[in-house]
Protein backbone atom coordinates (compact mmCIF):
# COMPACT_ATOMS: atom_id res chain seq x y z
CA UNK A 1 0.00 0.00 0.00
CA UNK A 2 1.13 3.57 -0.54
CA UNK A 3 2.53 5.83 1.76
CA UNK A 4 -0.67 7.46 2.29
CA UNK A 5 -3.75 5.14 2.70
CA UNK A 6 -5.54 6.93 -0.65
CA UNK A 7 -2.22 7.66 -2.31
CA UNK A 8 -3.52 10.70 -3.12
CA UNK A 9 -0.73 12.42 -5.42
CA UNK A 10 -0.31 13.48 -8.76
CA UNK A 11 2.18 10.84 -11.05
CA UNK A 12 5.61 11.41 -11.53
CA UNK A 13 6.20 14.58 -13.83
CA UNK A 14 7.32 14.04 -17.55
CA UNK A 15 10.99 15.07 -18.63
CA UNK A 16 11.05 18.91 -20.18
CA UNK A 17 11.14 18.29 -23.98
CA UNK A 18 10.78 21.49 -24.51
CA UNK A 19 7.91 22.33 -26.51
CA UNK A 20 6.43 18.64 -27.08
CA UNK A 21 5.83 18.60 -22.85
CA UNK A 22 3.30 21.77 -23.73
CA UNK A 23 -0.30 21.62 -22.33
CA UNK A 24 -3.01 21.82 -25.47
CA UNK A 25 -6.27 22.37 -24.95
CA UNK A 26 -8.04 19.08 -23.56
CA UNK A 27 -10.54 19.25 -25.93
CA UNK A 28 -8.18 18.99 -29.06
CA UNK A 29 -7.22 15.13 -27.30
CA UNK A 30 -3.48 16.13 -28.04
CA UNK A 31 -0.14 16.72 -26.19
CA UNK A 32 1.49 16.07 -23.28
CA UNK A 33 -0.03 18.37 -20.17
CA UNK A 34 2.20 19.01 -17.38
CA UNK A 35 2.14 16.63 -14.46
CA UNK A 36 0.04 19.12 -12.69
CA UNK A 37 -3.65 19.27 -14.63
CA UNK A 38 -4.15 22.79 -13.30
CA UNK A 39 -1.10 24.33 -14.70
CA UNK A 40 0.05 25.17 -11.03
CA UNK A 41 4.07 24.71 -11.13
CA UNK A 42 6.90 26.10 -9.45
CA UNK A 43 7.69 28.19 -6.62
CA UNK A 44 7.98 31.93 -6.39
CA UNK A 45 10.74 33.33 -8.69
CA UNK A 46 11.00 29.88 -10.82
CA UNK A 47 10.24 32.33 -14.14
CA UNK A 48 7.66 31.94 -16.12
CA UNK A 49 6.44 35.30 -17.46
CA UNK A 50 10.32 37.35 -18.12
CA UNK A 51 11.89 34.51 -17.21
CA UNK A 52 13.97 33.81 -13.77
CA UNK A 53 13.84 36.41 -11.01
CA UNK A 54 11.34 38.45 -13.35
CA UNK A 55 9.33 41.17 -10.97
CA UNK A 56 6.18 40.06 -11.88
CA UNK A 57 3.51 39.00 -9.21
CA UNK A 58 1.87 36.59 -11.86
CA UNK A 59 4.91 34.60 -11.53
CA UNK A 60 5.07 34.74 -8.00
CA UNK A 61 1.32 33.16 -8.15
CA UNK A 62 2.03 30.96 -11.15
CA UNK A 63 5.47 29.88 -11.63
CA UNK A 64 7.07 28.63 -14.54
CA UNK A 65 3.50 28.67 -16.21
CA UNK A 66 4.14 29.41 -20.16
CA UNK A 67 2.13 32.52 -21.39
CA UNK A 68 -0.01 30.43 -23.79
CA UNK A 69 -1.23 28.47 -20.74
CA UNK A 70 -2.22 31.39 -18.78
CA UNK A 71 -5.83 31.29 -20.38
CA UNK A 72 -6.75 27.62 -19.50
CA UNK A 73 -4.96 27.86 -15.90
CA UNK A 74 -7.49 30.76 -15.05
CA UNK A 75 -9.98 28.82 -16.59
CA UNK A 76 -9.53 25.76 -14.69
CA UNK A 77 -9.28 27.98 -11.43
CA UNK A 78 -12.83 29.49 -12.04
CA UNK A 79 -13.88 25.60 -12.88
CA UNK A 80 -12.38 24.53 -9.11
CA UNK A 81 -14.04 27.70 -7.68
CA UNK A 82 -17.46 27.96 -9.14
CA UNK A 83 -18.66 23.66 -8.52
CA UNK A 84 -21.43 23.51 -6.89
CA UNK A 85 -22.05 19.47 -7.52
CA UNK A 86 -21.50 16.27 -5.23
CA UNK A 87 -18.38 15.76 -3.63
CA UNK A 88 -16.20 15.08 -6.41
CA UNK A 89 -16.53 17.02 -9.20
CA UNK A 90 -17.05 14.34 -11.92
CA UNK A 91 -17.07 17.06 -15.06
CA UNK A 92 -13.00 17.14 -14.45
CA UNK A 93 -12.32 13.66 -13.63
CA UNK A 94 -14.16 12.65 -16.95
CA UNK A 95 -11.72 15.50 -19.00
CA UNK A 96 -8.54 14.64 -16.93
CA UNK A 97 -9.12 10.93 -17.27
CA UNK A 98 -9.31 11.53 -21.07
CA UNK A 99 -6.50 14.12 -21.06
CA UNK A 100 -4.37 11.36 -19.38
CA UNK A 101 -5.75 8.45 -22.07
CA UNK A 102 -4.49 10.67 -24.80
CA UNK A 103 -0.78 11.00 -23.31
CA UNK A 104 -0.73 7.16 -23.99
CA UNK A 105 0.78 4.78 -21.52
CA UNK A 106 4.47 4.38 -20.56
CA UNK A 107 5.60 1.44 -22.98
CA UNK A 108 4.21 3.99 -25.92
CA UNK A 109 1.04 2.68 -26.69
CA UNK A 110 -1.03 4.97 -27.92
CA UNK A 111 -5.29 5.09 -27.56
CA UNK A 112 -6.81 4.13 -30.92
CA UNK A 113 -10.25 4.04 -32.58
CA UNK A 114 -11.64 0.27 -33.07
CA UNK A 115 -11.84 -0.82 -36.43
CA UNK A 116 -14.38 -3.59 -37.98
CA UNK A 117 -11.97 -6.22 -38.10
CA UNK A 118 -10.59 -5.89 -34.33
CA UNK A 119 -14.96 -5.84 -33.41
CA UNK A 120 -15.73 -8.46 -35.23
CA UNK A 121 -12.49 -10.17 -33.46
CA UNK A 122 -13.58 -9.81 -30.17
CA UNK A 123 -17.69 -10.57 -31.12
CA UNK A 124 -16.05 -14.11 -32.44
CA UNK A 125 -13.95 -14.53 -29.03
CA UNK A 126 -16.68 -14.00 -26.54
CA UNK A 127 -19.00 -16.19 -28.79
CA UNK A 128 -16.25 -18.91 -28.66
CA UNK A 129 -15.79 -18.50 -24.86
CA UNK A 130 -19.50 -18.21 -24.38
CA UNK A 131 -19.99 -22.22 -25.64
CA UNK A 132 -16.85 -23.19 -23.85
CA UNK A 133 -18.18 -21.79 -20.21
CA UNK A 134 -21.23 -23.97 -20.59
CA UNK A 135 -19.58 -26.73 -19.67
CA UNK A 136 -17.76 -25.39 -16.62
CA UNK A 137 -20.75 -23.81 -15.15
CA UNK A 138 -24.25 -24.46 -14.56
CA UNK A 139 -24.68 -20.43 -15.05
CA UNK A 140 -25.68 -19.65 -18.49
CA UNK A 141 -24.70 -16.95 -20.67
CA UNK A 142 -25.22 -13.08 -19.05
CA UNK A 143 -23.76 -11.22 -22.27
CA UNK A 144 -26.50 -10.07 -24.69
CA UNK A 145 -23.71 -8.66 -26.45
CA UNK A 146 -20.07 -8.53 -27.44
CA UNK A 147 -18.11 -4.97 -27.90
CA UNK A 148 -14.78 -3.41 -28.35
CA UNK A 149 -14.13 -0.41 -27.03
CA UNK A 150 -10.56 2.49 -26.93
CA UNK A 151 -9.52 3.09 -24.04
CA UNK A 152 -11.84 6.66 -24.45
CA UNK A 153 -14.81 4.57 -24.28
CA UNK A 154 -14.11 2.73 -21.57
CA UNK A 155 -13.43 5.63 -19.63
CA UNK A 156 -16.73 6.83 -20.54
CA UNK A 157 -18.69 3.77 -19.87
CA UNK A 158 -17.28 3.30 -16.51
CA UNK A 159 -17.57 6.83 -14.54
CA UNK A 160 -21.27 6.13 -13.46
CA UNK A 161 -19.41 2.75 -11.80
CA UNK A 162 -16.69 4.79 -10.49
CA UNK A 163 -19.21 7.24 -8.96
CA UNK A 164 -20.78 4.80 -6.92
CA UNK A 165 -18.04 3.73 -5.49
CA UNK A 166 -16.02 7.01 -4.54
CA UNK A 167 -18.86 9.22 -3.68
CA UNK A 168 -18.96 7.72 -0.28
CA UNK A 169 -15.66 8.75 0.69
CA UNK A 170 -15.45 11.71 -0.82
CA UNK A 171 -18.49 12.89 0.92
CA UNK A 172 -17.04 12.11 4.71
CA UNK A 173 -14.36 14.49 3.38
CA UNK A 174 -16.88 17.45 2.58
CA UNK A 175 -18.80 16.79 5.56
CA UNK A 176 -15.86 17.09 7.58
CA UNK A 177 -14.58 20.51 6.17
CA UNK A 178 -17.76 21.65 7.73
CA UNK A 179 -17.14 20.14 11.04
CA UNK A 180 -13.35 21.62 11.80
CA UNK A 181 -14.94 24.71 13.08
CA UNK A 182 -17.04 25.74 16.03
CA UNK A 183 -20.55 25.72 15.26
CA UNK A 184 -20.40 29.93 16.56
CA UNK A 185 -17.62 30.43 13.52
CA UNK A 186 -19.28 28.52 10.36
CA UNK A 187 -21.76 30.43 9.30
CA UNK A 188 -18.65 33.41 9.56
CA UNK A 189 -16.81 31.17 7.30
CA UNK A 190 -19.20 30.05 5.33
CA UNK A 191 -17.50 31.34 2.17
CA UNK A 192 -14.45 29.97 3.07
CA UNK A 193 -15.97 26.43 3.72
CA UNK A 194 -17.65 26.55 0.15
CA UNK A 195 -14.52 27.36 -1.53
CA UNK A 196 -12.74 24.68 0.01
CA UNK A 197 -15.49 22.57 -0.48
CA UNK A 198 -15.58 23.41 -4.09
CA UNK A 199 -11.46 22.38 -4.25
CA UNK A 200 -12.23 19.49 -2.63
CA UNK A 201 -14.84 18.51 -5.31
CA UNK A 202 -11.86 19.32 -8.09
CA UNK A 203 -9.41 17.83 -6.38
CA UNK A 204 -11.05 14.58 -6.03
CA UNK A 205 -11.94 14.74 -9.47
CA UNK A 206 -8.51 15.27 -10.38
CA UNK A 207 -6.99 12.64 -8.11
CA UNK A 208 -9.83 9.80 -9.52
CA UNK A 209 -9.40 11.26 -13.13
CA UNK A 210 -5.49 10.15 -12.81
CA UNK A 211 -6.32 6.98 -11.68
CA UNK A 212 -9.17 6.18 -14.14
CA UNK A 213 -7.23 7.61 -17.07
CA UNK A 214 -4.39 5.32 -15.77
CA UNK A 215 -5.96 2.06 -15.23
CA UNK A 216 -7.61 2.74 -19.00
CA UNK A 217 -4.36 2.06 -20.28
CA UNK A 218 -4.14 -1.47 -18.46
CA UNK A 219 -7.43 -3.42 -18.29
CA UNK A 220 -8.64 -5.67 -20.77
CA UNK A 221 -12.48 -5.34 -20.27
CA UNK A 222 -15.50 -4.16 -17.53
CA UNK A 223 -14.68 -6.78 -14.91
CA UNK A 224 -11.06 -6.68 -14.70
CA UNK A 225 -11.08 -5.36 -10.71
CA UNK A 226 -13.90 -8.12 -9.85
CA UNK A 227 -16.69 -5.72 -10.02
CA UNK A 228 -19.09 -4.80 -13.03
CA UNK A 229 -17.87 -1.47 -13.99
CA UNK A 230 -19.23 -1.38 -17.28
CA UNK A 231 -23.42 -1.55 -18.31
CA UNK A 232 -24.63 -5.02 -17.82
CA UNK A 233 -24.81 -7.56 -20.22
CA UNK A 234 -21.97 -6.46 -22.36
CA UNK A 235 -19.22 -8.70 -22.55
CA UNK A 236 -16.23 -6.02 -23.39
CA UNK A 237 -12.39 -5.89 -24.23
CA UNK A 238 -9.93 -3.61 -25.36
CA UNK A 239 -8.40 -4.88 -28.33
CA UNK A 240 -5.04 -1.82 -27.65
CA UNK A 241 -4.24 -3.28 -24.44
CA UNK A 242 -4.83 -6.97 -25.25
CA UNK A 243 -2.32 -6.17 -28.31
CA UNK A 244 0.27 -4.76 -25.95
CA UNK A 245 -0.34 -7.49 -23.10
CA UNK A 246 0.43 -9.71 -25.53
CA UNK A 247 3.47 -8.96 -27.59
CA UNK A 248 5.89 -10.19 -25.10
CA UNK A 249 4.25 -13.36 -24.22
CA UNK A 250 5.35 -15.91 -26.84
CA UNK A 251 1.48 -16.65 -27.44
CA UNK A 252 -1.00 -16.74 -30.50
CA UNK A 253 -2.77 -12.79 -29.94
CA UNK A 254 -5.63 -15.14 -30.53
CA UNK A 255 -5.15 -17.36 -27.87
CA UNK A 256 -4.35 -14.32 -25.61
CA UNK A 257 -7.76 -12.46 -26.91
CA UNK A 258 -9.35 -15.82 -26.27
CA UNK A 259 -8.30 -16.79 -22.61
CA UNK A 260 -9.37 -12.95 -21.88
CA UNK A 261 -12.56 -13.36 -23.44
CA UNK A 262 -13.42 -16.41 -21.06
CA UNK A 263 -12.71 -14.10 -17.83
CA UNK A 264 -14.74 -11.04 -19.12
CA UNK A 265 -17.75 -13.47 -20.01
CA UNK A 266 -17.25 -15.67 -17.09
CA UNK A 267 -17.66 -12.29 -14.71
CA UNK A 268 -20.68 -11.44 -16.85
CA UNK A 269 -22.34 -14.59 -16.03
CA UNK A 270 -22.17 -14.49 -12.62
CA UNK A 271 -23.00 -10.56 -12.15
CA UNK A 272 -25.86 -11.34 -14.44
CA UNK A 273 -27.33 -14.69 -12.96
CA UNK A 274 -26.46 -13.41 -9.18
CA UNK A 275 -28.36 -10.96 -9.28
CA UNK A 276 -27.84 -9.78 -5.17
CA UNK A 277 -24.07 -9.97 -5.91
CA UNK A 278 -23.48 -6.33 -7.07
CA UNK A 279 -25.38 -4.79 -4.28
CA UNK A 280 -23.61 -6.93 -2.19
CA UNK A 281 -19.99 -5.67 -3.43
CA UNK A 282 -20.88 -1.96 -3.55
CA UNK A 283 -22.44 -2.31 -0.48
CA UNK A 284 -19.46 -3.53 0.96
CA UNK A 285 -17.37 -0.97 -0.45
CA UNK A 286 -19.93 1.42 1.15
CA UNK A 287 -19.34 -0.37 4.41
CA UNK A 288 -15.70 0.22 4.64
CA UNK A 289 -15.63 3.77 3.20
CA UNK A 290 -17.85 4.76 6.22
CA UNK A 291 -15.47 3.47 8.16
CA UNK A 292 -13.02 6.23 7.09
CA UNK A 293 -12.18 8.85 9.38
CA UNK A 294 -10.71 12.28 8.56
CA UNK A 295 -7.64 13.68 10.53
CA UNK A 296 -9.25 16.42 11.30
CA UNK A 297 -6.26 18.01 13.53
CA UNK A 298 -4.70 17.88 10.04
CA UNK A 299 -7.83 19.55 8.53
CA UNK A 300 -7.81 22.28 10.82
CA UNK A 301 -4.69 23.76 9.98
CA UNK A 302 -5.34 23.75 6.73
CA UNK A 303 -8.59 25.60 7.06
CA UNK A 304 -6.72 28.26 9.37
CA UNK A 305 -3.90 28.58 7.46
CA UNK A 306 -5.54 28.50 3.56
CA UNK A 307 -4.74 31.19 0.88
CA UNK A 308 -6.63 31.14 -2.07
CA UNK A 309 -3.98 32.42 -3.72
CA UNK A 310 -2.28 28.99 -3.41
CA UNK A 311 -5.08 26.07 -4.82
CA UNK A 312 -1.86 23.35 -4.40
CA UNK A 313 -1.50 23.75 -0.57
CA UNK A 314 -5.34 21.34 -0.35
CA UNK A 315 -3.33 18.84 -3.01
CA UNK A 316 -0.11 19.28 -0.48
CA UNK A 317 -2.75 18.26 2.63
CA UNK A 318 -4.34 15.26 0.59
CA UNK A 319 -0.86 13.56 -0.51
CA UNK A 320 0.04 14.10 3.34
CA UNK A 321 -2.68 11.69 4.13
CA UNK A 322 -5.97 13.08 5.82
CA UNK A 323 -7.65 10.47 5.75
CA UNK A 324 -7.03 6.85 7.66
CA UNK A 325 -9.45 3.59 8.05
CA UNK A 326 -10.92 3.46 11.45
CA UNK A 327 -9.17 0.87 13.33
CA UNK A 328 -12.36 -0.57 15.05
CA UNK A 329 -13.89 -4.49 15.36
CA UNK A 330 -16.35 -2.76 12.63
CA UNK A 331 -14.06 -1.72 10.07
CA UNK A 332 -11.71 -4.91 10.55
CA UNK A 333 -15.28 -6.72 9.89
CA UNK A 334 -16.37 -4.28 6.97
CA UNK A 335 -12.68 -4.52 4.94
CA UNK A 336 -12.66 -8.52 5.72
CA UNK A 337 -16.11 -8.72 4.00
CA UNK A 338 -14.77 -6.63 0.95
CA UNK A 339 -12.15 -8.84 0.76
CA UNK A 340 -13.27 -11.84 1.19
CA UNK A 341 -16.00 -10.90 -1.66
CA UNK A 342 -13.84 -10.19 -4.25
CA UNK A 343 -11.67 -12.77 -3.40
CA UNK A 344 -14.61 -15.06 -4.28
CA UNK A 345 -15.67 -13.77 -7.52
CA UNK A 346 -12.64 -13.02 -8.78
CA UNK A 347 -11.60 -17.44 -7.25
CA UNK A 348 -14.46 -18.51 -8.88
CA UNK A 349 -13.97 -16.75 -12.26
CA UNK A 350 -10.10 -18.05 -12.22
CA UNK A 351 -11.68 -21.49 -11.57
CA UNK A 352 -13.94 -21.81 -14.03
CA UNK A 353 -11.98 -20.34 -16.39
CA UNK A 354 -8.93 -22.51 -16.14
CA UNK A 355 -11.53 -25.51 -16.55
CA UNK A 356 -12.87 -24.40 -19.48
CA UNK A 357 -9.46 -23.37 -20.77
CA UNK A 358 -7.03 -25.84 -19.98
CA UNK A 359 -8.48 -29.30 -22.16
CA UNK A 360 -8.49 -26.84 -25.35
CA UNK A 361 -5.09 -23.89 -25.39
CA UNK A 362 -2.06 -24.84 -24.74
CA UNK A 363 -1.10 -21.65 -23.30
CA UNK A 364 -3.74 -21.76 -20.59
CA UNK A 365 -1.62 -22.61 -17.59
CA UNK A 366 0.93 -19.93 -18.92
CA UNK A 367 -1.71 -17.55 -19.11
CA UNK A 368 -3.51 -18.14 -15.69
CA UNK A 369 -0.01 -17.40 -13.83
CA UNK A 370 0.80 -14.31 -15.75
CA UNK A 371 -2.64 -13.08 -15.18
CA UNK A 372 -2.46 -14.41 -11.60
CA UNK A 373 1.84 -12.74 -11.07
CA UNK A 374 0.50 -9.54 -12.17
CA UNK A 375 -2.24 -8.98 -9.84
CA UNK A 376 0.13 -10.01 -6.80
CA UNK A 377 2.75 -7.83 -7.81
CA UNK A 378 0.58 -5.13 -7.34
CA UNK A 379 -1.44 -4.22 -10.74
CA UNK A 380 -3.29 -1.42 -11.67
CA UNK A 381 -6.57 -2.90 -10.16
CA UNK A 382 -4.63 -2.70 -6.45
CA UNK A 383 -3.16 0.38 -6.95
CA UNK A 384 -6.76 1.76 -7.96
CA UNK A 385 -8.10 0.63 -5.23
CA UNK A 386 -5.49 1.94 -2.82
CA UNK A 387 -5.91 5.03 -4.64
CA UNK A 388 -9.78 5.56 -4.51
CA UNK A 389 -10.92 3.99 -1.42
CA UNK A 390 -7.92 3.11 0.83
CA UNK A 391 -7.68 -0.56 -0.04
CA UNK A 392 -4.93 -2.78 -1.47
CA UNK A 393 -5.90 -6.29 -2.31
CA UNK A 394 -4.63 -9.59 -0.81
CA UNK A 395 -3.37 -11.46 -3.56
CA UNK A 396 -2.98 -14.68 -1.92
CA UNK A 397 -6.93 -14.66 -1.30
CA UNK A 398 -7.60 -14.75 -4.79
CA UNK A 399 -5.49 -18.60 -4.93
CA UNK A 400 -7.16 -19.46 -1.64
CA UNK A 401 -10.51 -18.63 -3.43
CA UNK A 402 -9.97 -20.93 -6.93
CA UNK A 403 -8.59 -23.69 -4.28
CA UNK A 404 -12.27 -23.16 -2.45
CA UNK A 405 -13.90 -23.25 -5.80
CA UNK A 406 -11.78 -26.18 -7.24
CA UNK A 407 -12.32 -28.22 -4.29
CA UNK A 408 -16.25 -27.63 -4.34
CA UNK A 409 -16.52 -28.77 -7.64
CA UNK A 410 -14.73 -31.94 -6.84
CA UNK A 411 -16.88 -32.90 -3.61
CA UNK A 412 -20.51 -31.47 -5.82
CA UNK A 413 -20.08 -31.40 -9.01
CA UNK A 414 -20.50 -27.84 -11.05
CA UNK A 415 -24.20 -27.35 -10.08
CA UNK A 416 -23.42 -27.92 -6.25
CA UNK A 417 -20.16 -25.33 -6.32
CA UNK A 418 -22.37 -22.86 -8.19
CA UNK A 419 -25.72 -23.29 -6.38
CA UNK A 420 -23.48 -21.63 -3.23
CA UNK A 421 -23.85 -18.38 -4.67
CA UNK A 422 -28.04 -18.72 -4.42
CA UNK A 423 -28.01 -16.73 -1.24
CA UNK A 424 -24.97 -14.26 0.36
CA UNK A 425 -24.86 -16.35 3.78
CA UNK A 426 -24.06 -19.59 1.88
CA UNK A 427 -20.94 -17.95 0.89
CA UNK A 428 -17.61 -18.99 2.50
CA UNK A 429 -16.39 -16.51 5.33
CA UNK A 430 -12.28 -14.85 5.58
CA UNK A 431 -12.02 -17.75 7.73
CA UNK A 432 -12.89 -20.46 5.29
CA UNK A 433 -10.32 -19.69 2.78
CA UNK A 434 -7.84 -20.02 5.15
CA UNK A 435 -9.28 -23.40 5.51
CA UNK A 436 -11.21 -24.52 2.06
CA UNK A 437 -10.78 -27.90 2.32
CA UNK A 438 -12.39 -27.62 5.84
CA UNK A 439 -15.31 -25.58 4.65
CA UNK A 440 -15.60 -28.30 1.88
CA UNK A 441 -15.60 -31.29 4.33
CA UNK A 442 -18.01 -28.97 6.73
CA UNK A 443 -20.69 -28.65 3.94
CA UNK A 444 -20.13 -31.47 2.53
CA UNK A 445 -21.30 -33.22 5.73
CA UNK A 446 -24.10 -30.79 6.67
CA UNK A 447 -25.60 -31.78 3.08
CA UNK A 448 -25.15 -35.24 3.92
CA UNK A 449 -26.90 -35.52 7.06
CA UNK A 450 -29.60 -33.43 5.43
CA UNK A 451 -30.42 -35.95 2.69
CA UNK A 452 -29.67 -38.45 5.15
CA UNK A 453 -32.57 -37.49 6.90
CA UNK A 454 -34.65 -37.00 4.46
CA UNK A 455 -34.36 -39.69 2.83
CA UNK A 456 -34.75 -42.17 6.30
CA UNK A 457 -38.19 -40.26 6.33
CA UNK A 458 -39.08 -40.99 3.02
CA UNK A 459 -38.58 -44.62 3.67
CA UNK A 460 -40.38 -45.60 6.78
CA UNK A 461 -43.69 -46.90 5.91
CA UNK A 462 -45.22 -48.07 9.15
CA UNK A 463 -44.33 -44.14 10.56
CA UNK A 464 -46.32 -43.36 8.03
CA UNK A 465 -49.23 -45.97 8.05
CA UNK A 466 -48.68 -45.14 11.70
CA UNK A 467 -49.54 -40.99 11.11
CA UNK A 468 -52.18 -41.76 8.87
CA UNK A 469 -54.55 -43.97 11.57
CA UNK A 470 -53.34 -41.14 13.60
CA UNK A 471 -54.77 -39.13 11.29
CA UNK A 472 -58.21 -40.94 10.67
CA UNK A 473 -58.62 -41.33 14.87
CA UNK A 474 -58.70 -37.39 14.97
CA UNK A 475 -61.09 -37.10 12.24
CA UNK A 476 -63.31 -40.06 13.68
CA UNK A 477 -62.90 -38.44 17.24
CA UNK A 478 -63.68 -34.96 15.82
CA UNK A 479 -66.72 -36.40 13.98
CA UNK A 480 -68.07 -37.86 17.15
CA UNK A 481 -67.53 -34.73 19.14
CA UNK A 482 -69.57 -33.34 16.77
CA UNK A 483 -72.42 -35.42 17.00
CA UNK A 484 -72.19 -35.30 20.67
CA UNK A 485 -73.01 -31.35 20.42
CA UNK A 486 -75.85 -32.22 18.00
Amino acid sequence: MSDTPFGFGLPPEEPDDGDEGKKKDPQSGGGQGPANPFGFGGMPGAGGFGGPGADNPLAAMFGSLNPSDLGAAFQQLGQMLSYEGGPVNWDMAKQIARQTVSQGTADGTKDASVGPAERNAVQEAVRLADLWLDDATSLPSGAASAVAWSRAEWVEATLPAWKELVDPVAERVGTAMGDVLPEEMQAMAGPLIGMMRSMGGAMFGTQIGQAVGVLAGEVFGSTDIGLPLGPAGKATLLPVNIEAFGKDLGVPKEEVRLYLALREAAHQRLFAHVPWLRSHLFGAVDGYARGIKVDTAKLEDVVGQFDPQNPEQLQDALQQGMFQPEDTPEQKTALARLETALALVEGWVDAVVHAAAKPRLSSADALRETLRRRRASGGPAEQTFATLIGLELRPRRLRDASRLWASLTDARGVDGRDAVWAHPDMLPTASDLDDPDGFVHREQLDFSELDKMLGEAADKPDLKKKDDSSADAEDTKDTDKGDDTE
